[in-house]
């Protein structure tokens, strides 16, 4: 009788175990994704500064202007799995504004600019780096959830895979600034 009840009182405890962990690995994909948000906040803060001292400089820049406003709204009014090919539009857009500084010299010089891209290049480099955070707490959930017999407690429980934060195919290719 007392085997059948340790028998019993060792298999919930390691159900229980797995459980934790999942429960977990699922916050450690929350908290994760909340850093990319707070790095892409201060992204958004710096964006309407940077537009403003390029178009003192570059005033027939228009059209990449309000590309540049308009990927910055939509991915501030995104969500979900669309949250993250809303970001990845607006980096695109945000690399023509530095071409942009190539082809004119007072924009390179101007102080302002020069410290708003050096602040915007930090705070990429800090998404990024928050990014890659992102996919590797979520490859642990993502692999626990795959293994057996975890795989069993993620099903009974409900516990499904996250997505990776992944680039599109257009974030990989330079910027062409044409006039």
């Amino acid at each position: 009788m007392w085997t059948v009840v340790a028998i019993v009182a060792v298999v919930l405890l390691y159900f229980i175990a797995v459980y934790n962990g999942l429960v977990s690995r699922q916050n450690q994909v929350k908290e994760a994704w909340a850093t990319i948000d707070t790095q892409l906040k201060r992204r958004y803060d710096l964006i309407p500064n940077l537009i403003e001292t390029v178009r003192g400089a570059a005033k027939h820049e228009r059209e990449t202007l309000e590309s540049v406003v308009a990927a910055r709204d939509a991915a501030m009014k995104a969500n979900g799995p669309a949250k993250a090919d809303a970001e990845n539009r607006l980096t695109e857009t945000l690399k023509s504004i530095f071409a942009l500084s190539e082809n004119y010299p007072t924009l390179r010089a101007n102080e302002n600019f020069l410290e708003l891209q050096r602040e915007l290049t930090d705070t990429e480099t800090k998404i990024q780096a928050a990014r890659q955070f992102y996919n590797t707490v979520v490859m642990g959930l993502n692999t626990q959830i795959e293994q057996f017999p975890s795989n069993i407690v993620a099903r009974m429980f409900n516990i499904t895979q996250a997505k990776m934060f992944e680039i599109d195919e257009k974030e990989k290719v330079a910027p062409k600034v044409k006039f």
